[in-house]
């Protein structure tokens, strides 16, 4: 730019002497132009000096001097032609568009308004001057150029308007206005001004066009590639940028750095690049720190030292000053960001620089101006700006205005699935499920758990996602494992796991150690390094889901994680987490049934604690569980003294109660009774454990009460009412009480008989609660609708449920299993009832009734196999129930003698008479029987096997016959073609051995030479046919026999001519002779060096066709043999092809036979005989009646239709 000044400019000075002039420097001007001014004044100089001078000032960037010496100017010339000032004024306009570029947006603090030279100012300033240049001649080419430069200033400056995908209309009509200006100024320089179209590219790009200003700017480069002030490549990669092809962006701008390494945009650019590539990873990520400390020092600083009051540059420095809380750098570089720009969009970045700068310094009220300022810059409402939407919200939460909050980000969240925004308002969703009041509507709690694990679960999932490379948060993952620490335990497990993988990964390499290769070894010892709490949850979940040995694992490595913090830093108190985890650690013990373990460390708790209520009570329990009778109840009063009004002593005093008394049929006698009514009339009249115990104990009254009258039944179901109504009590205050649930549903079972609803209650109570009352009293239910299958598999969860010896549950085992070998006739299912009673017995064998189960069992097993045919029975299972029997008599006979039997003695004795009697003489029938069919069905099973063993070894004789026989064929097959093979080398060599023979013969010595030659051949004397001469027949001969593609193919074609007269001769019916076929035979290029016989000389009559035919028949038999012995070894040939006929089948080597199709007469033109008769029976002399056969059966082509052969073949039949 100004290269077209000069150093220097000479003033004419018109009242001196003839060429006097004034010489100015235009380098060294004046900094005060006034005197300069009156000089050109006085002199009435022409405009062009008016115009230089102030360039010379421009060019040196003092723009005010210039517009003075312009303004001026115009002043002088305003005596003169309207047209003179044009220029100047067009100068003039561009230099007060120059000055709003630099000019503030704001009136800078401090400064009047009267005195303010903001953009608006000089953008009046501009449109006033282009408005007097317009007057004079609006066709003015340079004003178009200028007038859209002014309508782009002009839209530059007018703010955003709110409406999402919408644009502001006075703007966009500005915006056309200025593409229309510089449509207009091409038009005037025929498309020549390249200015006009980086205007028209720069409005595209404003419009939101960008592939229309991409194809401008690419214009421009091809144009003038040489360009870089301005520089197209920086619109195309504006362009590329905004397309969202942000390496082709980098590209442009990597261009155009190098074109011009001190291009303060292009730095600026491609420091955004790399800013914007290190935001793709988390500042812990060993790839961000290079990627951005590239993006600041390398280009945004060199930017900025090029330029400091580049309002791009301000901005992102500012946010790099923003990280290092350099306040006052941060205030100083918006400020002049906002003050500078023309760009809405860095405006805002401005202001929300000032926002988070007041944010840190807890400026709420400050804060919340800058937030909205720059929002509003652009656009504000449904569009704005995304970050400084999501700091209003949080300014709303430091303000605890909740509910505002959650509204500006549910908003947020509409228009942008911003992460940080989902983060926020799932955490203020999950913190009032965690401070829910008992007095919120439940509907309300449960919408309020549902919108937050949807919301902080949507921002795990984005996690995932590799374009949008989001690091996890922990605190997003503590808050779902709080949400779903209720309802499912084992997604808060997964959420803790995750969080303690990735404190895992944070921990230093020196922490590390480095000889440790088992992995599980080395994540154990690092686990010491996490935090105890994490430690200790989810050893808490692992001991809910009965993985007692990790929940063990977990909190001894979370007591070693504490002392490692207190070794860290000793003003943290770890005493309290100590105590705990080592409470947990001592139920963990308890569970796993380490109870000498677990006493241990309750009594180190009590030793530090003396009053740890809860490690006294744990104790206390065990001393009952271990010392029923003596040291148990001991403490148990002791700790009920010493702590009467503690609920969780009290529930253990109860329980130690309903082990310890004497049942009354009076419930209002019952001690346990009478403690639970203490608890609920003077201490907690809501305590659940007191309400549900008092449940249980008006069900086992019903239970036990008579049901023979009305009046009884009637009694007994108003007890059961009774029972029900606590446990509805203890529902309504805890809805989650499964026991008070169950009982409910024991109480509909044994009242109501509604066995449906009963399973679906047990059902769900099954999901809550682990313990073996659920499943058996599922297993009761089942049994009754007599569902076996399920109420055995109930049975059997129940009893796996650490109670392997309960011979209450062993005993409903076996009256199932005997119930389903009733049902199913099965003596298996009964030996199973058998085996559960017999370890029912074992347990308690002084128990009279588990006798009678087994005893029972083992009638029941006597009388099933007596019915059973015999077919489904076995002698052995026959002796064995009648022992069995045996013992059941004996078992009744002692139980009846027993002081308290469980059936009337009468009753049991008749039972044991029975099978005395009847049933024992029953079952020795049934042993006779059974033996005698056990003999008779084992003959008949041994003559069976001897059958089926005579076939099995006749059948093996059979195939080995077969085998002997097929390996008989092929060694013959296999003798044979060896002896055909030696017969083919015996004939070769006898063919050999002829032809050189037959060549000797056609041999002569020349008598003047003495050489070797050809015997001449002689025409013969007369005849009205005549043969060609040797080199011909033997010619032809070569091509009929040669082995080679060409022979084959001509004789397959003679085959196919023939075959296709005779079956025209046949169609048409035609019973004429067929005429024969005339061929001529060619001279070739090739001579007979190609063949291995002649063909013949002699011409045999028609007669001779009936002998060649014979010949040839006899060859085909031959044939026929060989190919017969070769079809048993599975390589039989087709017999009817004709020999050469193409590729078909597999070829042979030598030895292949192929059969020899019919001879086919050949006509020779009566100009072919031309050799002498004696010659030719000479030739066919020294033809070998052996050389047919070998010809055919050495696998050589050979022309069947050859008189030679024929006779040949004649003379081989006659010889035959």
């Amino acid at each position: 730019r100004f290269a077209d000044i000069p150093p220097a400019i000479d003033i004419p000075v018109s009242g001196g002497e003839v060429g006097e002039e004034v010489e100015v420097n235009l380098e060294e001007l004046l900094d005060d132009p006034t005197e300069l001014c009156t000089l050109l004044e006085n002199e009435n100089v022409a405009k062009s000096y008016w115009m230089i001078i102030a360039l010379a000032y421009a060019k040196q960037r003092k723009i005010d001097h210039a517009i003075e010496m312009l303004t001026k100017g115009l002043g002088a010339l305003s005596r003169g032609r309207p047209d003179e000032k044009l220029s100047l004024l067009a100068c003039l306009c561009w230099l007060y568009l120059w000055k709003c570029r630099e000019a503030p947006r704001v009136k800078p603090e401090g400064q009047l308004a009267s005195e303010a030279r903001t953009k608006d100012f000089y953008l009046h300033s501009a449109t006033s001057t282009l408005n007097d240049a317009s007057r004079i001649s609006p066709s003015y080419p340079p004003l178009f150029l200028a007038r859209g430069v002014l309508y782009l200033l002009r839209a530059s400056l007018q703010p955003s308007k709110s409406g999402a995908g919408t644009q502001d209309s006075e703007r966009v009509e500005t915006l056309r206005q200025a593409a229309k200006c510089f449509e207009d100024a091409l038009r005037s320089s025929s498309g020549k001004n390249l200015m006009a179209v980086l205007g028209k590219a720069r409005a595209s790009y404003s419009l939101g066009n960008y592939p229309e200003a991409l194809q401008c700017y690419q214009a421009v480069l091809e144009r003038a590639p040489d360009l870089v002030d301005p520089d197209p490549r920086i619109g195309i990669g504006c362009c590329f940028w905004q397309l969202g092809h942000k390496d082709d962006a980098k590209g442009a701008w990597q261009r155009s750095f190098e074109l011009n390494p001190d291009s303060k945009i292009a730095n600026i650019l491609l420091g955004l690049y790399h800013l914007d590539s290190s935001s793709q990873y988390s500042t812990t990520d060993p790839q961000f720190a290079p990627i951005y400390k590239k993006a600041m020092t390398q280009y945004t600083q060199k930017a900025f030292k090029l330029d400091d009051k580049l309002p791009l540059t301000c901005a992102t420095f500012g946010g790099y000053f923003l990280l290092r809380k350099a306040w006052p750098t941060v205030e100083r570089l918006a400020r002049r960001a906002i003050e500078s720009t023309d760009v809405n969009a860095i405006a805002s970045d401005g202001w929300y620089l000032l926002a988070r700068k007041e944010h840190y310094q807890n400026e709420v009220s400050k804060a919340s101006d800058y937030y909205l300022k720059a929002d509003q810059a652009r656009g504000g409402d449904d569009k704005g700006y995304t970050p400084a939407k999501f700091g209003a919200a949080q300014l709303r939460v430091l303000m605890q205005d909740y509910d505002g909050a959650k509204f500006r980000l549910e908003k947020l969240i509409q228009q942008t699935k911003s992460i940080e925004a989902m983060t926020l308002l799932g955490t203020l969703y999950a913190e009032d499920v965690f401070t829910a009041s008992p007095d919120k509507p439940k509907e309300e709690q449960v919408t309020d758990l549902k919108k937050a694990i949807s919301l902080l679960e949507s921002v795990r999932v984005a996690w995932k996602d590799p374009k949008k490379k989001s690091s996890p948060d922990s605190s997003v993952l503590l808050n779902l494992a709080r949400l779903y620490e209720t309802d499912h335990p084992e997604r808060s497990l997964q959420c803790l796991q995750q969080v303690e993988q990735m404190e895992l990964d944070e921990i230093p390499d020196e922490d590390r150690p480095q000889d440790m290769e088992n992995e599980e070894t080395l994540a154990a010892f690092l686990r010491e390094y996490l935090p105890p709490q994490l430690l200790n949850n989810m050893g808490c979940f692992h001991y809910q889901s009965e993985k007692y040995a990790q929940a063990r694992d977990m909190f001894q490595t979370a007591l070693n994680a504490c002392v490692k913090v207190g070794d860290k830093d000793s003003s943290i108190d770890t005493d309290a987490l100590v105590t705990t985890i080592s409470y947990n650690l001592a139920r963990t013990y308890e569970a796993e049934g380490l109870l000498d373990e677990a006493k241990k460390v309750y009594e180190g708790l009590l030793e530090r604690h003396s009053d740890y209520t809860d490690a006294n009570t744990r104790l206390t329990y065990i001393a009952l569980r271990q010392s029923p009778t003596e040291e148990g109840p001991k403490r148990i009063r002791q700790l009920y003294d010493t702590e009467p009004a503690n609920l969780e002593v009290r529930s253990l005093y109860a329980w130690y109660l309903s082990k310890a008394k004497k049942r009354t049929a009076n419930i209002a006698d019952d001690p346990e009774q009478r403690h639970y009514k203490h608890t609920l009339q003077h201490y907690d009249k809501h305590d659940r454990y007191s309400l549900t115990g008092m449940g249980n104990l008006y069900l086992a009254t019903a239970r036990e009460m008579r049901r023979d009258t009305e009046q009884e039944k009637d009694k007994r179901s108003k007890t059961y009412q009774k029972a029900v109504e606590f446990f509805d009590k203890a529902l309504q205050l805890d809805p989650g009480n499964a026991y008070a649930a169950q009982g409910i549903g024991i109480a509909l079972v044994e009242d109501k008989k509604e066995f449906a609803t009963s399973v679906q209650i047990f059902t769900k109570v099954r999901e809550s609660i682990k313990d073996a009352s659920v499943f058996l009293n599922l297993g009761h239910v089942f049994c009754e609708i007599k569902q076996y299958s399920r109420a055995i598999e109930n049975y059997e969860a129940a009893l796996a449920k650490d109670r392997a010896r309960d011979p209450q549950i062993l005993a409903c085992l076996g009256r199932v299993w005997l119930l389903r070998g009733k049902q199913e006739k099965s003596t298996t299912a009964m030996k199973t009832s058998l085996e559960y009673s017999q370890r029912a017995l074992e347990v308690a064998p002084e128990q009279v009734h588990f006798r009678f189960n087994v005893a029972f069992v083992q009638i029941q097993i006597a009388q099933l196999t007596y019915t059973l045919p015999e077919s489904q029975r076995s002698l052995s299972e026959v002796m064995a129930a009648s022992a069995g029997l045996d013992a059941a008599i004996d078992s009744f006979s002692a139980i009846a003698k027993s002081p308290n039997p469980p059936f009337p003695r009468g009753d049991i004795e008749q039972r044991a008479n029975m099978g005395r009697n009847t049933m024992r003489k029953q079952l020795e029938r049934a042993i006779q029987g059974q033996r005698e069919y056990e003999e008779k069905n084992a003959a008949r099973l041994a003559h069976a096997r001897e059958q089926r063993e005579a076939e099995v070894r006749k059948r093996d004789e059979e195939r080995r016959l077969i085998e002997e026989q097929f390996a008989e064929q092929r060694r013959k097959i296999a003798e044979e073609r060896a002896r055909m093979q030696e017969r083919d080398r015996e004939l070769a060599e006898e063919r050999a051995a002829a032809e050189r023979e037959k060549e000797e013969k056609e041999l002569t010595t020349d008598s003047e030479t003495g050489e070797r030659r050809k015997k001449s051949k002689k025409k013969a004397a007369g005849g009205k046919r005549k043969k060609k001469s040797d080199d011909t027949e033997t010619e032809l001969d070569g091509d009929a026999t040669d082995g080679g593609d060409g022979g084959r193919r001509g004789r397959k074609s003679r085959g196919k001519s023939g075959t296709a007269t005779e079956d025209t001769a046949a169609e048409t019916g035609d019973e004429r002779p067929r005429k024969k076929k005339k061929r001529k035979l060619e001279r070739k290029a090739k001579s007979a060096t190609q063949t291995k016989f002649k063909s013949s000389e002699k011409v045999v009559d028609s007669d001779s066709d009936d002998e060649a035919q014979t010949a040839a028949n006899g060859n085909t038999r031959l044939a026929e043999t060989i190919n017969a012995n070769e079809g048993a070894d599975g390589e039989v040939k087709q017999r009817d092809k004709v020999m050469g006929d193409g590729d078909s089948g597999e070829e042979e080597d030598d030895d292949a036979i192929v059969a020899p199709r019919k001879k086919v007469a050949r006509v020779i033109d009566e100009d072919d005989e031309e050799e002498d008769q004696d010659e030719s029976a000479e030739t066919a002399g020294h033809r070998s009646p052996v050389l047919a056969v070998n010809g055919a059966a050495g696998g050589q082509d050979i022309v069947m239709g050859d008189d030679s052969v024929g006779a040949a073949g004649n003379d081989n039949a006659a010889g035959q």
